[in-house]
């Protein structure tokens, strides 16, 4: 009885019974953030951060440890789904304007993405490969470009005058107790989401009829839980290298520079928005910018009456636009810095840009249009 009153107010919640598929992002993202802390918890005991023994301890867990190849598997392409429902979650609610309906619920959403990516570099370094060393060393090298302090900075992110053990360690820290920060925002932003309710896919909150979350919704989950594991279990049994790179088979060595240092998939359109600008400073800016921009889109309500995007053919085309953008980004981070792909990058990052800066305006500027 006292734990049926403790769920009501969850499973009774009133929902618009007009919800897509693309409302199910929430609750997956849910499980993949508590897939990857439990896999992390178990990979955490059999992992040794010593930068001579590290890269052993990876493949004694994959080689020796029972179970741990599927840990190891499960977590590596989980950071790889996680970022896929993230980026999916987050452009259902730019395409619904999630933004203007329930700021706060926006707000606390881009910080968590912000945490994530901070976690998954540094869950990138901790393998101690080839691709983890160079990463490492090339993205917070890039603080240095701070004036005045950036190289002291840097030195304190390494605790030495290059990326050593004691980056490793600290780094190793970091990515064990980041995933509790990000539970903890994912509680905050469903507490936001809840104090107003779901936006519909009309992008209001003037919903007509609405029914009990469960067991409408419950079940929708469970099958979307279905077919993520799916996938999972498909990318960690049959193509658990897929979405990793090749460099990240050798020991790290600072010796030997790959021939062509990336990150991760789910940043190679930040990577390819720095890479075109030749100013360090500039395109440590850009890169900042480029995520950190989201947090400026709630501003389009203070152009006063907005109408939804399902009613402005405009702000739908700016979306689309964007998202072709983000596509073209993440292609060209991939690619090597040479021709045509350095100076293509340059025309997409100026567009990828360009379409927040009309997501913002757009709204409104229909809105008058249409009086």
């Amino acid at each position: 009885m006292h734990k049926s009153r403790l769920a009501e107010p969850l499973l009774g919640l009133p929902s618009p019974m007009s919800f897509s598929i693309w409302w199910n992002g929430g609750s997956i993202l849910g499980l993949l953030l508590g897939l990857q802390i439990l896999t992390g918890l178990f990979l955490s005991m059999h992992y040794t951060a010593d930068m001579t023994n590290t890269f052993a301890s990876v493949i004694h867990i994959m080689r020796d440890v029972p179970a741990g190849w599927l840990f190891r598997n499960l977590h590596a392409n989980g950071a790889s789904l996680f970022f896929l429902f993230l980026y999916m979650h987050m452009g259902r609610g730019l395409y619904y304007q999630s933004y203007i309906t329930q700021p706060h619920t926006w707000m606390v959403g881009v910080t968590i993405f912000l945490a994530s990516g901070g976690t998954a570099f540094l869950g990138y370094v901790l393998p101690w490969g080839q691709m983890s060393l160079w990463g490492a060393t090339v993205i917070t090298n890039l603080v240095s470009a701070v004036p005045y302090l950036g190289t002291y900075i840097v030195e304190w992110i390494w605790g030495g005058f290059s990326v050593g053990q004691s980056t490793l360690n600290r780094f190793y820290s970091l990515h064990f107790i980041l995933p509790f920060l990000v539970g903890a925002l994912s509680g905050l932003h469903i507490l936001f989401l809840h104090e107003k309710g779901s936006t519909n896919p009309l992008g209001e909150m003037n919903h007509v009829s609405k029914v009990p979350f469960h067991p409408y919704y419950t079940w929708k989950d469970i099958v979307g839980f279905v077919i993520v594991l799916a996938m999972l279990v498909l990318l960690g049994f049959f193509f658990p290298t897929l979405l990793g790179d090749p460099e990240n088979f050798n020991h790290a060595s600072p010796m030997v520079t790959p021939v062509h240092i990336q990150p991760e998939w789910y940043f190679l359109f930040a990577y390819a928005i720095l890479r075109s600008i030749p100013s360090k400073l500039g395109g440590v800016v850009a890169l900042v910018a480029s995520m950190t921009i989201l947090y400026f889109l709630p501003l389009s309500a203070l152009y006063g009456k907005i109408v939804p995007a399902s009613f402005t053919p405009p702000y739908q085309v700016c979306f689309w636009v964007l998202v072709v953008s983000f596509l073209l980004l993440t292609w060209l981070g991939a690619c090597p810095i040479e021709e045509p792909y350095a100076t293509l990058a340059i025309p997409v990052s100026i567009m990828y840009f360009l379409s927040f800066v009309l997501l913002t305006g757009m709204p409104a500027i229909w809105s008058k249009l249409l009086e």
